[in-house]
């Protein structure tokens, strides 16, 4: 007998629970294997009488449902494992690895450039161009006049347009992408010289936040002499390259004789008090009194800072490094990079304070020929070398590559912001960590009104002395966030208020109406993180800001002792002016004197109670 083949199709089975009994329902073999179980196993007889009389009631064809697949395409088996991943080789891993563009890395962790959420975002991007506006017009010998506008976006929660105009030497037309959408691109990073900005990041990362948030490019308008056409660019960044795409490039109108006009469309949130906008504004105000600055608010308001002084600050000069602040491989490698010939030689044109008699006495220490050719020093002889500069005394760097606010300039700068009873400031010599000079100032504000922030707001009922206001300045630049952080407060927290006629609680800040404003200025500020918000505790720093502090709080101490004294004083004269009138009737009615006489008596009492105490 032939068998009939059967063409057998892949098909999906599943096993569907029964909604009434819960049984799961069987599917009939079919084919030759149905035939080969049904020739093994006869049914009764009572059983094919059943099932001929099933075949005559016609049954219903089953509605045919599309079979479902698994996303490897194979059918499931009951109780088989999930195949487990092939194990990685060296080839495979080596076949992953590519280059990372440092755009990329920031797009996305760009909360270590301060774009933590929307609020911080809108202060970020404003401080980064308002930095670069403020160092533009100084280093042009430009007294700066900056006018910020931020706008919200119609029909928008949480989109703002931030414009910041300044009236600088503009920006030349080559550069202009670059500067401003590209990572790590500057003329500061290799530069000993004070400056707000460091690393060439800042504009560059507002730009890019913009872009990732609104998709719009960042606008930008310049100009550089009034006789040359303005150039209006829209840039934005390819993260893939860190390379800037230039959108449109045209030549336009503008309003300035030069300048550079900035605009960022980007999501942010506008509020105000603490560590907002407005409170960021009016700490520039009051650490670049020389700048000129028109803030146009989201709330339509415009606060205007103008200019109390007509003297630029102190221009610093780019210096070379010091010995102190070099470490080993970075001395290796600076030898072998030179192009002078001798040890000495290398000494003298690479670092600052090192005369030849030095040199000689350096390479001496560390017994080598002051002679011998630099390109052909070891690892082990460049050690000898780190080690006899250490043990060698240098100068310390010369301070004029740190510009100072100065003392009347800082009281000028509080008086700027905030209306007190009694100001007071000082400035540090010079000082070095890790080879980079620093300098530390200090100014103070006591008995101020309202909220310290200008706006006559009553303090908190609940509070009888608010903390005392905590300004931290970084190269006239103002640090908001990471307070606890920054070394700064530690050296302030670490300071016994209480020797100053203040009262303060373990491990927080003093009470009072006091407003103490710390700046620190240097060739390359230690930050804790790329957002700069913080300043690194190293120990000569918080040092000489402790110092510059207790040099203000003796000030104060003496000051507030006084109106101390004052107050007590005219407690008593209240009492006098109270109490002696009534000393004097009782006289009278006692001795029966007259009113002439009462009157004598009671200028006597007071005459001699006045001159026994002390003013």
């Amino acid at each position: 007998m032939a068998v009939r083949k059967v063409k057998k199709s892949r098909q999906m089975s599943f096993a569907f629970a029964d909604d009434a009994s819960g049984k799961t329902k069987k599917k009939k073999a079919t084919g030759a294997g149905a035939a080969k179980k049904k020739s093994a196993r006869k049914p009764s007889a009572k059983k094919t009488a059943g099932k001929k009389a099933a075949k005559k009631t016609p049954k219903k064809a089953p509605k045919k449902t599309a079979a479902k697949r698994t996303t490897s395409g194979a059918p499931p088996k009951a109780g088989r494992r999930r195949r487990a991943p092939r194990a990685a080789t060296a080839e495979s891993m080596a076949a992953k690895q590519r280059d990372i563009s440092v755009s990329e890395f920031f797009a996305k962790n760009r909360h270590l450039l301060g774009f933590d959420n929307p609020r911080k975002a809108l202060l970020t991007a404003v401080k980064e161009a308002v930095d670069n506006s403020l160092d533009a017009c100084e280093e042009a010998h430009i007294l700066p006049e900056l006018s910020i506008t931020i706008k919200a976006v119609k029909d928008s929660d949480n989109k703002y347009i931030l414009n910041v105009t300044d009236n600088g030497p503009g920006i030349v037309k080559s550069q202009v992408p670059n500067i401003f959408a590209r990572l790590l691109y500057g003329s500061k990073f290799h530069i000993l010289k004070m400056s707000r900005g460091q690393q060439g990041i800042g504009i560059s990362a507002a730009g890019m936040y913009g872009l990732l948030t609104t998709g719009e490019p960042v606008q930008i308008i310049t100009r550089t002499s009034p006789g040359k056409p303005a150039q209006h660019y829209h840039v934005q960044i390819d993260t893939s390259r860190n390379k800037p795409d230039v959108v449109k490039d045209e030549e336009c109108d503008f309003d300035l004789p030069r300048g550079t006009s900035v605009t960022i469309t980007l999501e942010g949130r506008y509020q105000k008090g603490k560590q907002s906008v407005d409170e960021y504004i009016s700490q520039t105000a009051m650490a670049n009194p020389h700048a000129t600055i028109i803030y146009n608010a989201p709330d339509g308001q415009t606060h205007e800072f103008p200019a109390t002084s007509k003297e630029l600050p102190f221009i610093p000069v780019e210096i070379k490094p010091h010995p102190y602040g070099v470490e080993i491989g970075i001395l290796f490698k600076m030898a072998r990079d030179s192009s002078s010939k001798t040890l000495s030689e290398f000494l003298r044109k690479e670092f600052s304070r090192v005369s030849p008699g030095l040199a000689a006495r350096i390479a001496k220490t560390a017994g080598l020929s002051a002679r011998m050719w630099i390109s052909k020093i070891t690892l082990k002889q460049t050690e000898a070398l780190h080690k006899a500069i250490n043990e060698t005394k240098i100068r310390a760097p010369s301070g004029d590559c740190i510009g100072p606010i100065g003392e009347e300039k800082l009281e000028g700068g509080l008086r700027r912001v905030v209306d007190a009873q009694f100001y007071t400031s000082c400035t540090r010599r010079p000082s070095v960590y890790r080879g980079n000079p620093f300098l530390i100032e200090a100014a103070m504000a006591y008995g101020f009104k309202g909220d310290g922030n200008g706006n006559g707001k009553k303090p908190d009922d609940n509070d009888k002395e608010p903390l005392m206001r905590l300004s931290r300045i970084a190269n006239r630049v103002p640090l908001l966030y990471q307070q606890s952080g920054c070394a700064i407060y530690k050296a302030v927290l670490e300071t016994n208020w209480r020797s100053y006629g203040l009262s303060q609680s373990r491990g927080a800040l003093p009470r009072g109406r006091l407003m103490l404003m710390v700046h620190i200025a240097s060739v390359w500020v230690p930050f804790t993180s790329e957002s700069k918000e913080a300043i690194a505790h190293y120990p000569e720093i918080i040092k000489e800001i402790k110092l510059a502090v207790r040099e203000c709080g003796r000030k104060l101490g003496i000051h507030v002792r006084r109106q101390k004294r004052i107050r007590d004083e005219m407690v008593k004269r209240s009492y006098i002016e109270t109490y002696l009138p009534a000393i004097g009737e009782a006289l009278r009615d006692i001795l029966s004197l007259k009113e002439k006489q009462v009157a004598t008596v009671v200028d006597r009492l007071k005459d001699t109670l006045e001159r026994s105490r002390k003013m």
